[in-house]
Parts: structure tokens; C-alpha cells; sequence
């Protein structure tokens, strides 16, 4: 089969889009290759056609740890065998997954980075013939990428391992720094870089100032239609927005990553389906979320890059039809990104502080936690420590960087279960009053359940059944006690994996190129950022396009920039047509001498211009059909 038939079959497209048929002839041919497609473009097709192509196993490297089932769950659905593997699992995921790919039962795996380079993986992966490793989310691996991962560093390991496959590295936004850093870092061999044009042509970007946000945010909904979604840089004003739009009159919610699950989930259905118009949301909204007909996308607060707003902006109009990205830039907005960019960048001393009181708090001692999970309850451990969250969560994610703990809070909370018990074993075994009406709901509401582990919510039983949690959640320990399920509680922790053993605070090490180097590009990003909010002195999407190594650029002619230009020079032709008509004058005028001194395609603006005057008064239209300027 081609690669066309293999999109009809199982997608059900008959032709690709711009630089995926490149792309996928490039991997099969058998070369490194770097594809770069702006959000919404249609990266997972040039991986996993030539998937189900190749003969043996694609590894997919991600970090969105959240996103990885979802992937694996839509592959299933169209009859691609998928699994994934990360530090979130429990061990019986995890060796169910193990299991399948020993049994040649599954031809993509989704990992994260700190799995595909344990020498274990490596060393069993040599037995899966894998065919193709894929790095998703690429610019990870780059201290100069704006979401730089250490563990993607090791991800070489794997190209010296597998010499002979090719590797393909993907991203939706990177700068030509980067990508020269993705190919050191994988050390691909003259890779192919195929990338499509930065530009959305059916998205309006714009710049509106004032420091009167909500009312300037209420009107830009007015004055649009269709879903729309509100970025903001706090999980608090996520509620207060929602709540005064609605007020307004607007269908609205709010979601950020410290919801309930089923609420997420609710509040993701009902926004998808057009139920609800506005969504009020952090950063943690939109990954994954392929909704086409999203009309507008504002950015209440300033995002601290230019990659993170075209991402985000990128949401908008994914359907090809016009749409609208609309920035809110306020008098306070500079010094907020400046104090933003400082607590992101607490000093050393605090980073290792951090480090030494988060091992207390988990019971970690010195030269123990390798590969070890932990469960962090944040907010706990801030209040125990009397640490200000902002600046503790950065130093977290630096010594992420650092590679001295991975902290995660990108997490999929709900529970999963999975059948253990034949079905003959179900006929005969006491499963209690509660555990037999549960156990039958979820066979009812969720396929599948025989044969992996399935993500339910016990919000959506209880309500079924009319029970409380509680009685939902012991009804389910006793199926497990009894080996009918394993049942695996929801995870409402964030949770720390150990990457090496604890060492003692003296000892801990920040490179420079994660610290000050990271520094000075945040920095430098900032700066950019600030210049196409608060400059209007050149086209937005030009100067976005030529951050991104995109110079042949033309203006947009759609940004505030491009239509406020063509509104001066419109009022410019204006102007000279009406002094054209006062010297013209001759005490009357008529329209055939209108036509003798505007001939062509100049008489149509010349008529506005007439009409414009005599709506003010300025011009009167005498009985007998003639223009008299009035002194």
C-alpha cells in the first residue's frame, strides 16, 4: 500500500497537507528528517503512516505525559495497535504495555524521555526491531528552545544504539537556532528539514491597548462570533473572567489544571460542542484539543514568548475560514513580564534549598529515590516550608533541567481499570451488592475493559447509581481484593521521579547552560515578545514570521498594523480628492465635469468623496443637478 492509501483507509483523507507527503517520503527513504508544521498542521500523520508501513515498531519520544493515552486510545479506535510507557504508570500498566510489545502486538510506542533512555528499555528495545524513532515536541532538546527537557539530551543514546533507523524530529515552532540544535543533539546525519510556511493566512492578528481589559475584552466578543477562547496567566482570574462574561450575556466557563478531572472533562465536552461559547483558561487548555472552528483566541495576559502566543494564537481557525488573535496590552504589562521573568529565575542558593527540603518532605535520603516515584503534594509542601509557589515551582522545574529530579504536573488524574477475571470466573464469583452494580456500569459505559487498562470517572458511576463516592470507591477495592479488577486510584497529585540517587546540598551542580544561559534567552524572548505588543511600527505577522527565520515575508495587510496603514493612506486619497474638487470649482459643478477631472477608476472615490461632503453640509445639491460648494 501507498502512503495515500494508508491516509484513506485509516483516516479517511485523500490527499495529505502541505509537507506531510514530504516528510513521510523523506522517513522512508530512510533519512533523518525535521519537520516543522505550525500548530494544528498535522504532525502525528507523518509519523504514524509510515508506521504501519515499516516493518517493525516506531518509538514516539513525548513529554505530555497527559496526551500519551489520548494518542494511543484515538489510535485504537481506528485499528492501530499503540501503546505507551511513562513514569505516571502503575507496574502492572507498565508490564502490560512491556508485554505487547514482546508479543509483536503493538506498532507504535509512545514514551517519555526519562523511560526511552534507561539502559533496560535500550537493551529490550534491541529485540522489538524498531524501525523509526520520532522525537515529538523537538525544540525540548535545545537549551536555546523555549521548553528545554534535560532528558532529551540523553535521547542521543538511543541514535548510537540504533544507528541504521532513521530519526525524525518534530515541532510546531522553532527558531533557526534551534533547529540547528535539534540536529546537533540527536547528531542526525544531513537531516531534510521540510517546513511550512509560519504564516495562517486566515488569522487576524491583533493589538488592542488600554488598561480597561475587561471592558475592551467584553467588546472584542461582541463584536465576533463563534467558540472563542481567553488565555490568562493565573488559575484565580480563570473564574473571575469567566463570571463577568457571563454576566454579560455570554456562555462561558473557566479550566486550569488544578480541576477535578470530571470537571475538566465536562467543562472540555460542553466548549467542544458549541454548548458553551468562551473558554477562560491557563496555558494547560489546548494541547491536544483539535477543536476547528474556534473563531477567536485573546490573550487577556502577555505570554513570556513569541513560540508560546503562535501556538496559542494557533488555535484559532484550524478549519481554513477567517479568524480573529487578539492581544490585550496594558500600561502594567511590561513590568509584569519583568517580574514574571525574575521569579522564574530565583538565585542558586534558593534552587538548592528547594532541592533539600523537597527530598524531606518525600522521606528521600542521601544515595536512595533512584527511578523512584513520589507523590508532591505541592500546595503542602510550599505551606510547610513557607515557600511563595511561584518562584519555589520555578526552582522545581530547573532542577528538572538539571537533571536532578523530573517533576510532573501535567497529569491524566482518572482512575483505570481493567478486568482481570475471565468471563466464567464473573458468572460464579460473589461480587457483593455495590460491586456487582458497579462492576456492570462500567462494562456498560466503557469498551475495552477485557483487554487494557480503561480510564473511568467514579463521578459518572455514583451519579448512574445513585451512590455515594465512597461507596463507588469500596466497591471497586473489594473487585480488586478479589481479583476480578485491578483498579488503580486516580493520580490528584502532581509527582516527582527520581532521575539519580539523592546528594547532599553541596554537591548539587546547576550548568550554566541552564541557568544563565536559559537566563539571557528568556530574556531575549521577553524582549521580542515586548516588541510586537508594544510596537506598531511594522506588520505583526511579519515580525513574528521573521523571528522565526522566515525574512521573505510580506505584510499581512489583516493585522491592526497593516489596516491602520491602509486607513491613513485611504484618508490621504481622500484628502487629495477633495482638494482636487475645491480647485475644480467653479461656483457650480457639474457631474460630467466630475468625470472630466476624474476620469477612470478615480471617479468611484470621487463620488464617495462628493456624497461624504454633502452628508456634512458641505456640498448642496441644486434642482437642476448641479454641486454647489458651500462657503
Amino acid at each position: 500500500m501507498t502512503p495515500l492509501d494508508i491516509l484513506g483507509r485509516y483516516w479517511g483523507y485523500d490527499a495529505f497537507r502541505e509537507c506531510q507527503q514530504e516528510i513521510i517520503g523523506s522517513v522512508l527513504a530512510g533519512r533523518d528528517t525535521i519537520g516543522l508544521l505550525p500548530t494544528g498542521g498535522g504532525k502525528s500523520v507523518t509519523f504514524q503512516v509510515p508506521a504501519l508501513m515499516l516493518p517493525g515498531i516506531t518509538v514516539v519520544v513525548t513529554p505530555l505525559i497527559s496526551l500519551m493515552k489520548d494518542q494511543v486510545d484515538n489510535l485504537l479506535a481506528r485499528g492501530i495497535r499503540a501503546v505507551c510507557i511513562h513514569s505516571g504508570q502503575s507496574r502492572p500498566e507498565r508490564h502490560l504495555a512491556l508485554d505487547r510489545l514482546r508479543q509483536g502486538m503493538a506498532k507504535i510506542l509512545y514514551i517519555s524521555p526519562e523511560r526511552a533512555v534507561t539502559p533496560e528499555f535500550i537493551d529490550e528495545l534491541q529485540s522489538w526491531d524498531p524501525a523509526l524513532l520520532v522525537v515529538d515536541e523537538a525544540h525540548c532538546i535545545s537549551q536555546w528552545g523555549y521548553d528545554f527537557r534535560p532528558p532529551y539530551l540523553r535521547l542521543a543514546l538511543l541514535r548510537r544504539r540504533f544507528p541504521d533507523i532513521p530519526v525524525l524530529a518534530l515541532t510546531a515552532s522553532a527558531t533557526p537556532e534551534v533547529v540547528s540544535d535539534i540536529a546537533l543533539r540527536l547528531e542526525m546525519r544531513s537531516p531534510q528539514v521540510f517546513s511550512r510556511s509560519f504564516a495562517r493566512d486566515n488569522i487576524s492578528y491583533i493589538v488592542r491597548y488600554g488598561d480597561s481589559k475587561d471592558n475592551t475584552l467584553l467588546r472584542v466578543l461582541a463584536g465576533t462570533s463563534g467558540s472563542a477562547i481567553v488565555y490568562v496567566r493565573s488559575r484565580e482570574r480563570t473564574a473571575r473572567l469567566a463570571e463577568m462574561i457571563r454576566e454579560a450575556g455570554f456562555s462561558a466557563d473557566f479550566y486550569h489544571a488544578g480541576l477535578e478531572p470530571h470537571d475538566k472533562t465536562e467543562r472540555q465536552d460542553l466548549w467542544k460542542s458549541g454548548r458553551t461559547r468562551v473558554i477562560v483558561a491557563t496555558n494547560a487548555f489546548g494541547m491536544g484539543i483539535d477543536k476547528p472552528d474556534v473563531r477567536t483566541v485573546i490573550h487577556y495576559d502577555l505570554p513570556p514568548s513569541l513560540e508560546e502566543y503562535y501556538q496559542e494564537a494557533g488555535r484559532a481557525g484550524r478549519d481554513g475560514l477567517p479568524s480573529f488573535a487578539v492581544m490585550l496590552v496594558g500600561s502594567r504589562d511590561k513590568a509584569l513580564m519583568t517580574r514574571r521573568l525574575n521569579d522564574e529565575f530565583p538565585g542558586r542558593e534558593y534552587i538548592a534549598a528547594v532541592y533539600e527540603k523537597l527530598c524531606v518532605f518525600l522521606n528521600i535520603s542521601v544515595g536512595a529515590g533512584y527511578m523512584q516515584a513520589y507523590d508532591c503534594d505541592f500546595d503542602k509542601f510550599c505551606k510547610t516550608f513557607r515557600l511563595q509557589p511561584r518562584p519555589a515551582l520555578a526552582a522545581l522545574r530547573i532542577l528538572t533541567r538539571a537533571g536532578l529530579i523530573d517533576y510532573h504536573d501535567d497529569l491524566d488524574g482518572r482512575s483505570r481499570v481493567m478486568i482481570v477475571a475471565d468471563k466464567r470466573e464473573l458468572y460464579y464469583a460473589d461480587l457483593g451488592t455495590d460491586g456487582d452494580m458497579v462492576l456492570q456500569d462500567i462494562m456498560r459505559c466503557y469498551p475495552g475493559l477485557f483487554a487494557d487498562f480503561v480510564r473511568i470517572d467514579e463521578d459518572s458511576v455514583c451519579s448512574h447509581l445513585h451512590i455515594s463516592r465512597e461507596q463507588c470507591y469500596q466497591a471497586l477495592l473489594y473487585l480488586s481484593r478479589t481479583h476480578i479488577i485491578q483498579y488503580i486510584p486516580r493520580r490528584e497529585l502532581p509527582f516527582v521521579l527520581m532521575p539519580q540517587r539523592r546528594i547532599e546540598t553541596r554537591h548539587i551542580l546547576i550548568p550554566r547552560t541552564v541557568y544563565e544561559d536559559r537566563l539571557a534567552q528568556a530574556r531575549r524572548r521577553m524582549e521580542a515578545m515586548r516588541d510586537y505588543a508594544y510596537d506598531s511600527s511594522e506588520c505583526r505577522v511579519r515580525r513574528m514570521l521573521e523571528y522565526f527565520g522566515q525574512n521573505d515575508a510580506a505584510d499581512c495587510g489583516k493585522c491592526d498594523v497593516c489596516r491602520a496603514r491602509d486607513k491613513r493612506g485611504k484618508e490621504k486619497d481622500y484628502d487629495r480628492i477633495v482638494a482636487d474638487l475645491i480647485r475644480s470649482w467653479g461656483g457650480r459643478l457639474t457631474m460630467d465635469e466630475v468625470r472630466e477631472v476624474f476620469p477612470g477608476e478615480r471617479l468611484r472615490p470621487a463620488v464617495a468623496a462628493l456624497r461624504a461632503m454633502m452628508d456634512r453640509g458641505e456640498v448642496l445639491r441644486s434642482p437642476d443637478g448641479t454641486f454647489r460648494l458651500k462657503l
